[in-house]
């Protein structure tokens, strides 16, 4: 079959009409005293605190993304060991509906934090009850839920930030 089949212009304007849905991944990673790393970002000035990583490329899987983002933004091979959440992130505006994928990570003994700066300004260590005080409300919720998931050896499902599923809550 070649591309002007009508099966395959037909199958590509079908897949073409479907919704987008946008992907970030990122990880939650604790200190030995269970501190919650969380970096500032240069370029939210109005939410300048996050979790480390970001937007799943074209053809990227969530656990690549998640891994790259971490060498980039840390400056190290941090290990990812756990799928803790996966929040749907409804359309706001002009940006579409995201499928957020939160995993946790545990850095390399001794490792040494190197920020780009262009992208990030300072990281901290954080106590899991303060993640609301610098977190935006949605990414408070979204981690401290997959905190209680990592807790219990769980996957969590989220809409929102927000428990959906009657055994999740």
């Amino acid at each position: 079959m070649s591309d002007t089949d009508p099966d395959t212009a037909a199958e590509r304007q079908f897949y073409a009409s479907l919704p987008t849905t946008r992907g970030a991944a990122g990880a939650l990673i604790r200190s030995p005293d269970g501190q919650v790393l969380l970096v500032e970002r240069t370029y939210k000035p109005d939410e300048p605190w996050g979790i480390p990583g970001g937007i799943i490329e074209h053809g990227e899987s969530p656990l690549a993304a998640c891994r790259r983002e971490l060498a980039e933004e840390l400056g190290v091979r941090a290990t990812v060991t756990h799928l803790a959440a996966v929040d749907w992130v409804p359309p706001s505006g002009e940006r579409t509906a995201a499928l957020q994928w939160l995993f946790t990570a545990r850095l390399p003994e001794d490792a040494e934090l190197r920020l780009p700066p262009d992208e990030l300004s300072d990281w901290a260590w954080v106590a899991p009850e303060r993640l609301g005080d610098l977190l935006p409300a949605r990414v408070a919720r979204r981690a401290t839920a997959a905190l209680a998931a990592q807790a219990a050896g769980t996957t969590v499902y989220l809409e929102h930030g927000r428990h959906t599923l009657e055994g999740n809550r």
